[in-house]
C-alpha cells in the first residue's frame, strides 16, 4: 500500500483515480427521497439515500429520514451515515438513534462553517441542560462535556417520554394468564405506561475538520478514531454508530473507510490484501458519493498506512498520536485574542483650541510623518475600510431555519464548486495599499526639496530688492 501511495503521489494522479472511482460507482434508485412529502427532510437536492439501504422510522405516518445503513460484512461493522439534522428533523434524528439502539454519535462538522449553517443544534447547550422534541416525544439531557483542543466528548441522556416499545409484547404475554385476575393485568399495564426509559448516548464531536477538506494530520484523526473505538460504540453488541457531517458523505465517508480498512487489516492474515479502492466502491453501494474530493481519498490512504503500523504491533504509536495531536491545548475558540494596544493620546487628554485655523490637520500630518518609520504607528495610521462585523453565534442560531432553507436550494456539488471558487479569489486589498512604505509623501505636506527651492528664491529676491533700494 505504501508503494502504491508513493507511485500515485509521484505521478500526481490522485484526481484521475478519484474520477475513476466516481465513474465505477453504481447509481441505485432513491425513489423515496424524491417524494414531495420528503423533500423538506433533505438538506441537499443531490444527496439522497438509496431505497434498499435507507433507514426507516417506526413512529408516525412518514418513515423517511435521510440516512443510510452501511454494512461491512467481512469486518462485521455497521454504520448509519446521515446528513446534519435540519431544524425540522432533529426529533427524527433522535428517534432513529433510539430505534436503532445506537450507543454513540460521531459528528464531524461544526454547526456554522464559513458563515453558513451546516447543521442544526440538535443537542442542548450547556446553559440549557436539556431539550424536548415534541414531534417524536423524546427528551435529551446534557450530563457532561469534555472539551479538547480539536474534539469534544459529550455524555447525553436520551429519554423516551412515550409508552415503552416493549408494551405490546408484555401485553400479549399477560393475556395468556388472564384467568388469574383482571386487576393484576391492569396494574401491570398502568406501571408500563408510567415507565420512562432512558439511555446513555456518547457524542463525539470533531471540531476542526474543514468542509471539503482533511484533518490537520493523520495522527490527530487516528487519535480521535481510537477514542471512539475505546468507548465501545463501534462494537457489535450495540446498535450501529451514527456518523454525520453536513451531507453525510464526504467527511463521514472518510471516517468509515479508514475504520473499515484498519479492521480488515487486523482480521485478515495478509494485511496487504486490503485495497482501499475496492472497499470504497463496496461502501458506495450503500450510500452515494462517499469521499467527496481527491484530497480526502489521499488522506484516507495516509491514515490507513499510519494506522497499519499500530495494528502490526507498534503500540507506542497511540501515545505519539496523542502527543502530536496536542489534544490538551486550548481549542481555537477558547484561546483569548491578544489585547489591543491602548489608544495613543498625544495631548494627555487636554485639547486646547489653536490660534491658526486648520492647525489640528497640520499636527495630525506632522505626527504621521514623524512616526512613519515605526511599524506599530503604520498599523495605527493606515486607512483601511474595516470589514463588516461578523454575526454572533446566538444571532445565527436564531436564523437556523432561514439559513437551512437557503442551503437546501444549493446542491452539495454546487457548494463544493463555490468553495473552490472562493479559495481561488484574489484578496480585494493590496499589501502596498494597506501598509504605506517608509518615506512615502503624505498628502497635503511639502517635500524638503520644494521647501529649499522656495527659501532660496525668497532670499535671492530679498537681496536684489535691497541692492536696488540702496544703490539706486
Amino acid at each position: 500500500m505504501e508503494a502504491e501511495f508513493r507511485e500515485i503521489d509521484e505521478n500526481g494522479s490522485w484526481n484521475a483515480i478519484y474520477q475513476d472511482i466516481r465513474q465505477q460507482s453504481c447509481e441505485l434508485p432513491s425513489r423515496f427521497a424524491k417524494l414531495p412529502e420528503n423533500k423538506s427532510r433533505n438538506r441537499y437536492r443531490d444527496v439522497s439515500p438509496f431505497d434498499h439501504s435507507r433507514i426507516c422510522l417506526q413512529l408516525g405516518t412518514n418513515d423517511y429520514i435521510n440516512a443510510s445503513l452501511i454494512t461491512a460484512e467481512e469486518a462485521q461493522r455497521n454504520y448509519i451515515l446521515t446528513q446534519g439534522p435540519l431544524p425540522n428533523t432533529c426529533g427524527h434524528f433522535w428517534e432513529m438513534v433510539w430505534e436503532q439502539r445506537t450507543r454513540g454519535v460521531v459528528m464531524l462538522n461544526r454547526v456554522i462553517e464559513k458563515g453558513s449553517v451546516k447543521c442544526a443544534q440538535y443537542w442542548p447547550h450547556r446553559e440549557e441542560k436539556d431539550a424536548v422534541f415534541e414531534d417524536t416525544n423524546f427528551k435529551l439531557t446534557l450530563i457532561s462535556e469534555d472539551i479538547k483542543s480539536y474534539y469534544t466528548v459529550r455524555q447525553l441522556e436520551l429519554e423516551n417520554l412515550s409508552v415503552g416499545s416493549s408494551f405490546p409484547s408484555v401485553f400479549q404475554i399477560k393475556r395468556t394468564f388472564f384467568s388469574l385476575s383482571t386487576l393484576v393485568l391492569c396494574l401491570d399495564v398502568h406501571a408500563l405506561l408510567q415507565t420512562q426509559e432512558t439511555r446513555e448516548i456518547l457524542h463525539f464531536h470533531y471540531t476542526t475538520w474543514p468542509d471539503f477538506g482533511v484533518p490537520q494530520s493523520p495522527a490527530s484523526f487516528l487519535n480521535f478514531l481510537f477514542k471512539v473505538r475505546e468507548s465501545g460504540c463501534l462494537n457489535s453488541d450495540h446498535g450501529p454508530v451514527v456518523v454525520h457531517c453536513s451531507a453525510g458523505i464526504g467527511r463521514s465517508g472518510t471516517f468509515c473507510l479508514v475504520d473499515t480498512c484498519l479492521l480488515l487489516m487486523s482480521t485478515r492474515k495478509d494485511p496487504s490484501s486490503v485495497r482501499i479502492r475496492d472497499v470504497l466502491l463496496e461502501m458506495r453501494r450503500y450510500r452515494m458519493g462517499l469521499i467527496q474530493t481527491a484530497d480526502q481519498l489521499r488522506f484516507s490512504y495516509l491514515a490507513v498506512i499510519e494506522g497499519a503500523k499500530y495494528i502490526k504491533g507498534d503500540t507506542s504509536l497511540q501515545e505519539s498520536w496523542k502527543e502530536l495531536s496536542k489534544e490538551e491545548d486550548d481549542p481555537p475558540e477558547f484561546t483569548p485574542p491578544p489585547p489591543l494596544p491602548p489608544p495613543r493620546d498625544p495631548h494627555n487628554g487636554k485639547m486646547e483650541t489653536s490660534f491658526f485655523p486648520g492647525s489640528d490637520e497640520i499636527i495630525r500630518q506632522t505626527e504621521i510623518r514623524s512616526l512613519g518609520s515605526s511599524q506599530d504607528s503604520i498599523l495605527r495610521q493606515r486607512n483601511v475600510v474595516p470589514p463588516p462585523p461578523a454575526a454572533r453565534d446566538d444571532q445565527l442560531d436564531g436564523c437556523v431555519g432561514i439559513q437551512d432553507l437557503k442551503s437546501s436550494v444549493l446542491t452539495h456539488s454546487e457548494q463544493q464548486q463555490q468553495h473552490e471558487a472562493e479559495e481561488k479569489k484574489e484578496p480585494k486589498w493590496s499589501e502596498a495599499a494597506a501598509y504605506p512604505q517608509e518615506g512615502s509623501p503624505v498628502p497635503g505636506a511639502w517635500s524638503p526639496l520644494l521647501t529649499n527651492v522656495c527659501l532660496c528664491t525668497a532670499l535671492a529676491l530679498s537681496a536684489y530688492v535691497c541692492y536696488r533700494a540702496y544703490f539706486h
